[in-house]
């Protein structure tokens, strides 16, 4: 516990809550930000054209002299995918474990910024100090290696943060969750615990790593012909299943996707992962083989439009095709709002004749704790105050339900939004004034200069299309010199729609007539005046509702 006499204890979300991924929590001690994670998160169907989303940290810029550091639970996207894009705002040290500094100075040398990051390395037996205030770890389970908790010790008891987490009894690893460490530190008094929510709403225990590790081992052992096998590039544990089932069946494997091989070349270097001699082959080496003595590992679980195992099923992949003969296994289960997508992958992959292995069929376990293990984090732990984090409202609702049902008082759970700050004076707790959170959508090198407007504008041409409505006029005689010409994109093919176009042409041509007469030659009147009548009338005719460009030239 801390020996400091802390004034005030302040707990919020920057994101994480309320939606999967973009995980990032402050702690607020005195005059001392711990920041927990820094996350990204991938956009929803409406984000057109957006290829990420990270937490808006614009709180933390503002108080930048105050923050001590960030602390990184474990490796995966929606923990570590924004810290680039952080830390070109704020330089502060990163404390992370081997693996996750591993996949982070990667990611910051691509960003170009790893010469000035402060990268400092921590395990789940580390002590340290930011600013005044102590931090321990402990170690948790769950599908990639190194992960911990965090406790952050405060004179009022201790803020625990689980990170993802679940109670995995024969982990890949052999590496097990410190339950005894947990357990002291629930002694000691938790002042609130901050947990994982993804699996809230799943009765019972998740199954081990190692019942997804025989599922595909079985695969393997029962299939003649070649396997195409599918997971997250940063599932290191599914990542050493499958290289030890391809190596029990003397199969070579390839791996296909920058990503997987990326991943696996950092986990091999720092000795995460098992790799046999010779076991490993280049893409190109593929067709050399029997089908029966190769497998391939790709990206592509969530069926992402340019990923290889989608441009494998489309044809489109450069070196591997799929044939009625090939099995593939779907190693992972959809993140919400990408079933869609996967959908779609495995339709293509059935209509080409290969079999498809995925969903509940024993070749995926979940990285999340079930029912039963968050009502024993809670048991371990006993906080006085309980805030249900990472993952969306319906799942921390259901994982208040849970901290009911072993004792904890509804008055002492909080359900945050992004932004919402949680005080705690005394062991008391309270909610405090909300600090700046939201979106910052990145668009190619473009950061947060996508907002409402581009994304309705955007919305508007996917639905209805554009019309430019060009037109040249005299200065001085306020005669229309040239068009108007009316150019269509999106909103109808112009060959069968001659005659509205010609009609759309006489209209502009009188209101612009009117307005001359009217003595109305601002361009901005001007174009206000053929954007409203234009509507107006092509809604009438077509109930479509297309963006209408005027650009007016004068001679």
């Amino acid at each position: 516990m801390s020996k400091q006499e802390t004034e005030k204890v302040r707990v919020f979300a920057l994101g994480g809550v309320g939606e999967i991924g973009k995980n990032m929590y402050g702690i607020e001690v005195d005059e001392d930000i711990i920041v927990i994670d820094a996350g990204l998160m991938f956009p929803d169907d409406d984000m057109l054209g957006v290829d990420i989303v990270i937490p808006d940290v614009s709180y933390l810029v503002e108080n930048e002299e105050r923050v001590r550091g960030i602390i990184l639970t474990h490796g995966h996207e929606d923990h570590i995918g924004g810290l680039s894009y952080v830390l070109k705002k704020i330089n502060v040290p990163v404390y992370a474990t081997k693996l996750t500094l591993g996949l982070v100075e990667e990611k910051l040398k691509e960003a170009g910024i790893h010469r000035h990051a402060e990268l400092r390395l921590i395990d789940s037996n580390s002590r340290i100090k930011l600013g005044n205030t102590p931090v321990s770890f402990f170690r948790v389970s769950h599908s990639i290696p190194d992960c911990v908790g965090v406790c952050v010790e405060t004179s009022q008891g201790a803020i625990v943060h689980t990170g993802d987490f679940k109670f995995d009894q024969t982990p890949v690893d052999g590496k097990h969750a410190d339950i005894g460490k947990m357990a002291a530190i629930g002694q000691k008094g938790v002042l609130c615990l901050m947990s994982d929510s993804t699996n809230a709403e799943r009765p019972g225990t998740t199954k081990s790593e190692a019942e997804a590790g025989k599922g595909i081992k079985d695969v393997f052992a029962r299939t003649k012909g070649r396997l195409i096998v599918t997971s997250f590039a940063s599932n290191v544990h599914r990542i050493q299943q499958v290289i030890q089932a391809a190596s029990a069946t003397n199969r070579k494997l390839a791996v296909v996707g920058k990503s997987m091989v990326r991943v696996i070349s950092i986990a091999g270097k720092l000795g995460y992962l098992k790799i046999p001699k010779d076991l490993l082959i280049d893409m190109d080496e593929v067709n050399k083989h029997k089908p029966e003595k190769v497998a391939i590992l790709t990206t592509g679980s969530q069926g992402e439009p340019m990923s290889a195992l989608t441009r494998m099923a489309k044809g489109a992949h450069r070196h591997i095709t799929i044939t009625p003969n090939d099995t593939v296994i779907i190693a992972a289960t959809a993140i919400p709002g990408n079933e869609t997508s996967v959908s779609a992958v495995i339709d293509q992959l059935y209509r080409i004749g290969a079999e498809v292995i995925y969903g509940s069929q024993a070749v995926h376990a979940s990285g999340h704790g079930s029912q039963e293990e968050l009502k024993l984090m809670l048991n371990l732990m006993r906080p006085k105050f309980f805030l249900p984090i990472h993952g969306e409202i319906r799942m921390q609702h259901a994982h208040q339900q849970l901290a009911l049902q072993v004792g904890i008082k509804k008055e002492r759970i909080y359900i945050v939004e992004k932004g919402e700050v949680i005080e705690f004076t005394k062991q008391q707790a309270r909610r405090g004034p909300k600090v700046p959170s939201g979106h910052v959508l990145i668009d190619g090198l473009g950061v947060g200069d996508v907002g409402n407007i581009v994304l309705r504008d955007r919305r508007l041409l996917s639905k209805d299309g554009i019309l430019v409505v060009v037109v040249t006029l005299n200065k001085k005689t306020n005669t229309i010199v040239s068009g108007p010409n009316i150019i269509s994109r999106g909103f109808v093919y112009v060959r069968e729609s001659e005659e509205l176009l010609e009609k759309s042409n006489e209209l502009v041509t009188s209101i612009l007539q009117k307005c001359v007469t009217e003595n109305v030659n601002e361009w901005s009147s001007l174009k206000s005046n053929i954007r409203e009548g234009l509507s107006r009338y092509l809604f009438e005719k077509t109930k479509r509702r297309p963006m209408i460009l005027p650009i007016i030239m004068e001679v």
